[in-house]
């Protein structure tokens, strides 16, 4: 066990958790409050893994740009004139000022507000203004602009997202969604249409939580019984390596039409990667961007399934359901997080039938850190 985690966490709560026993220990509060333990996991987790990091839609004309952050990290996405999303570090190669602060469309060149260094869209330093004189392409003896480009980051898009893996050494991407597109059982997700994105504001929880919430079925007919008609006993867990989560197959017809009662697969690719489907035909995908250790921005994209046109009022409809699920979704991660303050908060228990997912999630946590 690293050293690292050892002082972040404790020795005895570490050996709590990795203690045997008829039901497991949860992870210890300081993973959830800890800001030593989030600079770990931008540091190792993060910067290793396939980290999902924005949405294709966000950005659909050739010159859109959008700035997110990745693992603690400035990183650009842009499309470029042949309809490419790349990433690169958002830094300009000159003085390394944040290069784009804002989403917008940079047209054909990416200029930094500095110094004016302009860059195309492929990311190759087209004009560094002044620099080795009083004329405008002036250079300095010995300086090779083609060394002087954006520096890419590894990126890969897949349907609507668009993942980044900063440093460079996860697993090739199909292999990284290899494990849910098994469990998609063949289901063609070239015809999705997207419906609307939902942003859902700042989540007074750490990003952990929400991922846990998500994979669990065991507080679904607690939380939510106004607006879902999913039973427990309906649901099983998916506990895949490389796929986690749950799935209902509801075994009766909704009572209300503005409910939740499709059958339905709750799956996520670690570390951050939320994936629903709610047969036959919508699918809705979080977007959770780690902001602190008790921070979180979250947004929601809502897709139809199908060659058929979605129905009039349908994006509304989901979205105003959604809303509301996510509300009650809201509200317990951040009483788990305001809980997690308490002195007895040493991780809780974990259900083996309920929650070995939400387990087997965390010591993929501990496992990235080590």
């Amino acid at each position: 066990m690293s050293l690292s985690l050892q002082s972040i966490l404790g020795a005895e709560a570490l050996d709590a958790f990795e203690a045997p026993g008829p039901v497991a220990r949860g992870l210890p509060a300081a993973a959830y409050t800890s800001e030593a333990f989030f600079a770990l996991e931008k540091e190792r987790l993060f910067s290793d893994s396939w980290v999902f990091a924005g949405f294709a839609h966000d950005l659909p004309r050739a010159g859109d740009v959008m700035p997110v952050t990745v693992a603690g990290r400035p990183v650009l996405l842009v499309r470029n004139a042949e309809q490419e999303i790349r990433a690169f570090q958002n830094v300009c190669r000159h003085r390394c000022l944040k290069l784009v602060d804002e989403p917008g469309n940079a047209g054909a060149k990416i200029r930094c507000p500095y110094h004016s260094w302009t860059y195309d869209l492929d990311g190759a330093l087209e004009l560094a203004p002044y620099f080795g004189g009083r004329e405008l392409r002036a250079m300095p003896d010995g300086f090779d602009r083609g060394r002087y480009g954006l520096i890419p980051v590894r990126s890969a898009i897949w349907h609507d997202w668009i993942f980044v893996n900063p440093g460079g050494g996860a697993p090739p991407f199909e292999d990284f969604v290899a494990p849910l597109v098994k469990r998609l059982d063949g289901l063609d997700l070239s015809e999705l249409r997207h419906l609307v994105t939902i942003d859902l504001g700042e989540i007074a929880a750490n990003w952990k939580l929400l991922i846990e919430n998500f994979i669990e079925p065991y507080h679904v007919q607690f939380v939510h019984p106004t607006t879902t008609e999913q039973p427990l006993a309906d649901h099983y867990t998916v506990n895949d390596p490389g796929c986690l989560g749950c799935a209902v197959d509801v075994s009766r017809e909704a009572k209300r039409p503005d409910t939740l009662s499709a059958d339905s697969r709750y799956l996520t690719l670690f570390p951050n990667f939320v994936f629903g489907l709610y047969l036959p035909d919508q699918v809705g995908v979080h977007l959770d961007i780690p902001l602190a250790p008790d921070r979180t921005a979250q947004r929601r994209a809502i897709y139809s399934l199908g060659r058929e046109p979605p129905a009039a009022g349908l994006a509304e409809r989901l979205a105003r359901l959604w809303r509301e699920v996510h509300r009650e979704d809201r509200e317990i991660c951040e009483r788990l997080q305001s809980g997690r303050a308490s002195d007895a908060a040493g991780g809780g228990v974990l259900s083996p039938v309920w929650e070995d997912s939400v387990r087997s999630f965390q010591e993929l946590v501990l496992r990235s850190l080590k």
